[in-house]
């Protein structure tokens, strides 16, 4: 399994970019795909998750209302558009796959398949 992200960059508060997740060589339809960030000297949180079988999604609190996961199944890419975007969403931005049947979360532990991480910056 690959996955591939692209989208990040500099960006000013207020601002909004879209990062794309690019998948290959799942073996079942019903993986997840879940976004994470890191920001230096801080744990990998989770941001966003949506199971590519049914379309259902998941957001953390602090992302809520600001940014929206989507998928194109025939791409095999996962979206994530980042609106109103803030300094603290500063950090570097995985995707990760998920096997676990059905799975709908950001336990990392879950997620099997990440990433190379893509940089967003927010900042004036």
């Amino acid at each position: 399994v690959q996955l591939v992200e692209s989208g990040g960059g500099l960006v000013q508060p207020g601002g909004s970019l879209r990062l794309s997740c690019t998948t290959s060589g799942f073996t079942v339809d019903y993986y997840a795909i879940g976004w994470f960030r890191q920001a230096p000297g801080k744990e990998r949180e989770g941001v966003s998750s949506i199971n590519v079988s049914d379309g259902s999604t998941y957001y953390a609190d602090s992302v809520k209302g600001r940014f929206t996961i989507s998928r194109d199944n025939a791409k095999n890419t996962v979206y994530l558009q980042m609106n109103s975007l803030e300094p603290e969403d500063t950090a570097v931005y995985y995707c990760a796959g998920s096997e676990s049947y059905y799975y709908l979360g950001l336990e990392l532990y879950e997620y099997d398949y990440w990433g190379q991480g893509t940089q967003v910056t927010v900042s004036s």
